[in-house]
């Protein structure tokens, strides 16, 4: 699972290779497991630590994650070739099955499992409806460069998702948490969200990151080529994509390692239906892409596009409407802790059954007995 310097197009006729896996690459559960156990020892040991990471704010926003999640956006985002991305957003099909899914099928499947699992507890309910609504717009450049999904096509859907964030969240939250409930006969939410907030999110965890990366291909590729930016410097870059996940899950952890040893029972009970939403919408969208037409590359890029979600925004509109102490926040910090070796796993499980679904697909990578 390295991530590459380069990626042929949906349609390049020759099977794109994969250079032999780093260490990192190769043990990266395990450096996982060993992050998230990091952050909850560090949760315990060092009681100050989740206080004085909570206090590094600016508006609303929490500056260890937003460097976090720079460090490791970065890479995938200078690897794009922003010159493709014109034709990828002119593909009709493409586009309305990544929109249907991201906003029609992932809100009402968590909905409906939100209810199915979380009928007696409100709080947690409401958050993980939440989690739901926040499409993801981060993390999900790693998983698909992981994966060796188009990352031209990744990148443009990640854009229209942010685009759409900003649109459609106040209302799909309305919908969803006061008009469907009562044409339902269920208890109704009232929650007001700001527009601010998600706003700012959309440009500190998307926008940065992109302006830097399509800076680093334009002065790169101006000064010394493309073949010395894709060759040379892409390979220098790549691990800080891995280096800044895993520092993004020691700090998730260290932040909210209290909350998650505190209340063990409402921790399971979120993360059971987010288990099985990850689950069930990567293969509903994985599927729906082939049944589509589309190819393994773009067809991953979809389906992790659609299974993710922006736990960043999650976390910040249920603080700032329910309350730090709430029970909607919980379940909105239970979100990453639960999504990334969730995503992970899904990694793994494409390099099985890519084959299997899009067998001598031109862009699918070569399987790594082969290398």
């Amino acid at each position: 699972m390295p991530t590459q310097p380069h990626q042929p197009s949906e349609h390049t006729p020759t099977q794109p290779t994969q250079p032999r896996l780093s260490l990192l690459d190769r043990f990266l559960p395990m450096w996982i497991l060993a992050a998230m156990a990091l952050g909850l020892a560090l949760s315990q040991f060092t009681p100050g630590l989740g206080r004085a990471l909570e206090s590094m704010q600016l508006g609303g926003i929490s500056l260890p994650i937003a460097l976090s999640l720079l460090v490791m956006m970065y890479p995938p985002l200078a690897k794009v070739r922003y010159d493709k991305a014109g034709g990828v957003a002119a593909n009709k099909k493409l586009m309305t099955l990544s929109l249907a899914l991201n906003w029609i099928v992932g809100p009402a499947l968590m909905f409906a499992l939100a209810w199915a699992f979380l009928p007696d507890q409100p709080e947690l309910r409401t958050g993980l409806i939440i989690v739901g609504l926040a499409r993801c717009i981060a993390m999900v450049l790693v998983w698909s460069d992981l994966s060796c999904a188009d990352r031209e096509v990744t990148a443009v859907l990640v854009a229209i998702n942010a685009i759409f964030q900003v649109l459609m969240f106040a209302a799909l939250g309305w919908f969803y948490l006061q008009i469907l409930p009562g044409w339902l006969g269920l208890p109704t939410t009232s929650a007001e969200f700001s527009f601010w907030a998600i706003f700012l999110s959309v440009v500190v965890f998307l926008g940065v990151p992109l302006a830097a990366g399509a800076g680093s291909r334009i002065v790169g590729e101006k000064a010394r080529g493309r073949q010395w930016y894709e060759d040379r410097f892409l390979p220098k870059i790549s691990p800080l994509a891995l280096v800044g996940l895993l520092y993004t899950i020691v700090l998730l952890f260290a932040l909210q390692g209290d909350e998650v040893i505190a209340a063990p029972g409402s921790v399971a009970r979120v993360a059971v239906p987010m288990t099985l939403y990850f689950f069930i919408m990567f293969a509903i969208a994985l599927l729906a892409s082939r049944g589509a037409g589309l190819g393994y590359a773009r067809s991953a890029s979809v389906a992790f596009t659609a299974a993710g979600n922006n736990f960043e925004l999650a976390i910040a509109v249920a603080i700032g409407t329910f309350g730090a102490d709430s029970g909607q926040a919980l379940a909105g910090t239970i979100g990453p802790l639960v999504e990334v070796p969730v995503l992970v796993a899904l990694v793994y499980a494409l390099q099985v059954v890519g084959p299997k679904l899009f067998p001598q697909d031109a862009t699918l990578p070569q399987a790594a007995s082969s290398r």
